[in-house]
């Protein structure tokens, strides 16, 4: 089949309009798990401390003689914590031109990325939060860093080979990751028994997006629900009921995957120094500049409410 001669086509055509849609479309995850189930607390320095404390171990042994003359039992001090605030920040620049011009998608070129660096800002910051990140003092060239959440949780833990980790010399110590493994219910059971017996009383399960799926396959003494009038099967465990509490199961994009965190989410906070802050920047030529910046830290106010599980594939 030919087209006539002469026919005058879409591909000849001079001044046919450009049919650019009038959106953006941005499919980018923005939530933040781990923020939205901490508190918030105010810094007042660049570094902060706080105290702990624990109840020495019952004893059967608590037994004394009529009329006895008591001798004082040995005060067992608190122990003295801290933590790092760090800088985190995005900046750009637009020229004066580029937001006079018509764009499709967006009416002002700086609310645009005013509003899109606020959530790159805030996905920065949950990566930091829940990584493994020793902290760092800091000085004229080397920036000052947050002791984050795989590195303050110690004690409930089950570990394969990982070291490091823990509170020294004010600062968080680094973590050396080990070998890899399975995560198996077994491995839950054995934190939840860990936590339970230092007194913690977790809510959440926070792990990656292979981890929440392998969750989802551990049996317990459950059966998966089957509701034949809507035609759904439910393979899904959401919440998860332990021999000592009870926990929801939430995914987090943005920490490791192979970390699974057990918290009690009234334990922890993010201390801010200076929240997100956006300024305005002295201008050098025909564009504007912003400065988007947040001085902040990872507060556990004693990390025994919590539990770990290290090193899975």
């Amino acid at each position: 089949m030919t087209i006539p001669t002469n026919a005058f086509t879409a591909y000849s055509v001079i001044g046919m309009r450009e049919d650019l849609k009038d959106f953006i479309a941005n499919v980018s995850p923005k939530d933040v798990p781990f923020q939205n189930m901490a508190g918030k607390a105010k810094a007042e320095n660049t570094f902060f401390e706080w105290q702990t404390d624990a109840y020495a171990a019952a004893s059967t042994s608590n037994a004394q003689l009529e009329g006895d003359d008591y001798a004082a039992t040995a005060v067992t001090p608190t122990v003295r914590l801290g933590n790092r605030c760090q800088i985190s920040s995005k900046a750009f620049t637009i020229s004066g031109t580029m937001e006079a011009t018509n764009r499709a998608g967006r009416g002002s070129e700086v609310a645009y990325q005013l509003t899109k660096q606020t959530y790159e800002l805030k996905r920065d910051m949950e990566a930091i939060l829940t990584g493994s990140q020793a902290s760092v003092t800091g000085n004229t060239t080397t920036a000052r860093k947050l002791g984050a959440l795989e590195n303050q949780i110690t004690t409930n833990a089950n570990i394969n080979g990982d070291t490091g980790g823990g509170y020294s010399s004010s600062n968080w110590a680094a973590v050396v990751d080990g070998t890899q493994r399975a995560f198996t219910e077994t491995l839950l059971k054995d934190v939840c028994q860990q936590v339970f017996t230092s007194g913690g009383n977790p809510n959440y399960l926070m792990v990656g997006p292979t981890q929440k799926q392998t969750v989802s396959g551990f049996t317990g003494n459950a059966t998966r629900m089957d509701k034949s009038e809507d035609q759904k099967l439910y393979t899904a465990i959401d919440v998860y009921v332990s021999d000592f509490f009870e926990f929801k199961v939430i995914p987090n994009r943005f920490q490791r995957n192979r970390t699974a965190f057990l918290l009690q989410s009234d334990n922890w906070q993010v201390a801010y120094l200076r929240p997100v802050q956006v300024q305005d920047l002295a201008k050098t030529g025909d564009a504007m500049k912003k400065l988007m910046t947040v001085e902040y830290s990872l507060l556990g106010k004693n990390e025994k409410s919590s539990g770990i599980i290290r090193s899975l594939t």
